[in-house]
């Protein structure tokens, strides 16, 4: 298998809700939601950099879909991370996703490894790192 991803999908109890967190509130363009027409079949798309696809779709849908009962609620199993090219973009990045309606649950602060990051929930409790990492900033 090639170590590759294309799509991410985020399961969400409110899909409204996080579309409207991740549209306007973050300014990432979709479509909006596609399929209602299908039992379980409401989800939202937003194109990402390299040709990465972040979906949101129902957690009773995807629970459906893959033969597996809705599980709870945990936010610290995986978490994921949004780098910038600078400490001032961090603190940028975390005021519009608290303003959008993000819970910050660490704000941005030095780190261990020299860089600057924190960490924010959407309003579905996913875990985003904000970071400036000086070994790994992302292309202009």
């Amino acid at each position: 298998m090639k170590p590759r991803i294309t799509l991410i999908t985020l399961g969400v109890d409110d899909l409204p809700r996080a579309v409207t967190f991740y549209r306007d509130g973050l300014g990432w363009s979709t479509q909006g939601i596609v399929g209602e027409q299908f039992e379980h079949g409401a989800v939202a798309f937003f194109d990402l950099d390299n040709g990465l696809r972040l979906a949101l779709w129902p957690r009773a849908s995807l629970a459906h879909d893959t033969g597996l009962p809705v599980g709870p609620h945990s936010s610290t199993e995986f978490a994921l991370a949004h780098n910038v090219r600078s400490t001032e973009e961090v603190d940028a990045v975390m005021a519009q996703a608290k303003h959008a309606g993000a819970k910050i649950t660490k704000p941005a602060e030095k780190t261990f490894w020299g860089g600057y990051a924190g960490y924010f929930q959407d309003p579905a409790g996913h875990l985003w790192e904000v970071a400036w990492n000086p070994d790994m900033l992302p292309p202009d």
